[in-house]
């Protein structure tokens, strides 16, 4: 099979493309089309530092040092202080797949010929890539202030032959031992390239990127699991109708809505209390489910925008303009990132609290419609999954908690030059926790729902969660350790092997 390529300094990336390199090692090679953007843009950099007039990280220092001049002899080592002192993070090490986006995210700007790089400086950031080579990032340092400098420069230590790297074969070791094995050379920074190398939004863009792709995948499994909840407590889906939705047309909900027509299309459970059935409606968690799922695909929506315009941006400062003018600005500032992560966080947090409440409905008996109590086998001796219904409550709880936005969280910083940040970074740490925890409570469900739909036998499920439901294979009977059974189904959710299951049996959800 051919290898697959991201190209560099031509089209426009999409979170696709850095979910390609981040997670599936794509290789990274540059767009012919780039070398002249790069070489000019270089060019403008050597012209203005000739002048002799004061140019912010070229012959001053940095943030409130920025009225210090720096003698031309020192511009190189005031390049290589810089990564120094800003590779300042502390905590546990973050995902390879975080530091791999964040590394294209930073090549990415710099082909873009606003950054006053050289062509050899951005080769060095691919060259690592393509070696399997990750830059150990330290979690905590970053306020998406000038970005995300703790984390770019621990990235950047690695190109001077610095800090620590994980290798392809997922040792830890200095970065020098790393790049001798892989001959690779060691950087040395011209005017300018230290501030560019650290300077941007990448981190808090890759995990905003990648967070959009698994949130889609978990919006489509959360209504394969809400058609199962649904089916298992004899509801109904008259809730659901077209008609119904086109009365009120937000877009995220008319797909969910119609998502879970599709996948209860067939079934003998639903068919079986259409007539004589003397309830009038369904519980909101079951009777919503579309308004609720629909709603997190809409600000879903909103986020990739935000993650696709960020992805054409040149987001560098001071940028070198196509007039040949060096221009300090405030396109660093991470904010409409932090918004967008911030607002997906409420989102999943609310899709996963919706999916807890039909847990509990499923498991109690005075509202499951039959079932036994728990789902156990012989409620009293057995427990059943009743314990998997607080596993459930106690990430639900989590993510209430990791919903408060981290944006509106500004300390200042830098001598007060920096007097606002964005915390965008930290609200793009706390979106993947709530996106694992997602995963776990969607878990809970399909689990809960699967054994549910069995005990509902001789009557079938529609053929989507008919098959769902034997992929998870939920086997009641006497009590059992519920949890490797827990981490199986995670394993499924997480892997899109569930989605891809009802997939397979009414072609692909919206």
């Amino acid at each position: 099979m051919a290898e697959t390529t991201v190209t560099l300094g031509g089209a426009v990336l999409r979170p696709e493309d850095v979910a390609l390199v981040a997670r599936e090692d794509a290789r990274v090679v540059l767009s012919p089309v780039a070398h002249a953007r790069i070489e000019a843009s270089w060019r403008r950099i050597q012209r203005l530092s000739e002048s002799g007039s004061a140019v912010y990280g070229v012959s001053t220092g940095f943030g409130a040092l920025s009225t210090t001049r720096i003698a031309h002899d020192r511009w190189t080592t005031l390049q290589h202080s810089l990564v120094l002192s800003h590779a300042a993070g502390m905590g546990p090490p973050v995902e390879r797949e975080v530091v791999r986006a964040m590394m294209l995210l930073r090549a990415r700007t710099l082909t873009l010929g606003h950054s006053g790089v050289r062509q050899r400086t951005i080769e060095a950031i691919l060259d690592l890539l393509n070696a399997g080579i990750t830059p150990v990032v330290p979690e905590h340092g970053s306020l998406g202030a000038s970005g995300d400098l703790a984390p770019l420069a621990h990235v950047s230590l690695a190109l001077l032959g610095q800090g620590e790297v994980v290798d392809a074969e997922g040792r830890r070791r200095p970065a020098a031992e790393a790049l001798a094995e892989a001959r690779l050379e060691p950087i040395t920074l011209g005017p300018k390239e230290g501030l560019s190398l650290i300077n941007g939004t990448d981190g808090m863009l890759g995990m905003l990127a990648l967070a959009c792709l698994d949130l889609l995948r978990l919006c489509r499994t959360a209504d394969v699991a809400a058609a199962m909840s649904v089916e298992a407590l004899l509801g109904t889906d008259t809730a659901f109708d077209a008609a119904v939705q086109a009365l009120r047309p937000h877009v995220g909900q008319r797909v969910s809505a119609a998502n879970l027509t599709r996948l209860m299309a067939g079934s003998a459970i639903v068919a079986s209390h259409r007539e004589h059935d003397d309830r009038v409606q369904d519980a909101y968690s079951m009777r919503c489910a579309p308004q609720v799922v629909g709603a997190a695909r809409d600000v879903l929506e909103y986020a990739r925008n935000v993650a696709q315009v960020e992805l054409g941006s040149a987001v560098d400062n001071p940028s070198v303009l196509d007039d040949g003018r060096l221009v300090s600005n405030g396109n660093f500032h991470g904010i409409p990132l932090g918004f967008a992560a911030d607002f997906l966080a409420i989102a999943a947090a609310e899709v996963g609290a919706i999916a807890e409440r039909r847990v509990d409905r499923l498991l109690d008996v005075t509202r499951s419609m039959g079932l036994p109590a728990f789902l156990g086998d012989s409620p009293g001796l057995d427990s059943g999954l009743m314990i998997a219904q607080y596993t459930a409550a106690a990430l639900v709880a989590e993510n209430r908690r990791l919903a408060a936005p981290a944006s509106v969280d500004s300390i200042p910083t830098s001598g007060m030059q920096e007097d606002h940040v964005s915390m965008g970074w930290s609200a793009a740490r706390k979106l993947r926790r709530t996106l694992e925890n997602l995963t776990r409570i969607l878990s809970v469900e399909l689990l809960c729902a699967a054994r549910g739909l069995a005990l509902r036998a001789p009557l079938q499920p529609a053929p989507a969660t008919a098959a769902v439901a034997a992929l998870i294979d939920p086997r009641p009977g006497p009590d059992r350790s519920p949890a490797p059974e827990l981490a199986a189904v995670a394993e499924l959710v997480e892997s899109g092997a569930i989605l891809a299951t009802a997939e397979r049996a009414i072609g692909a959800l919206g």
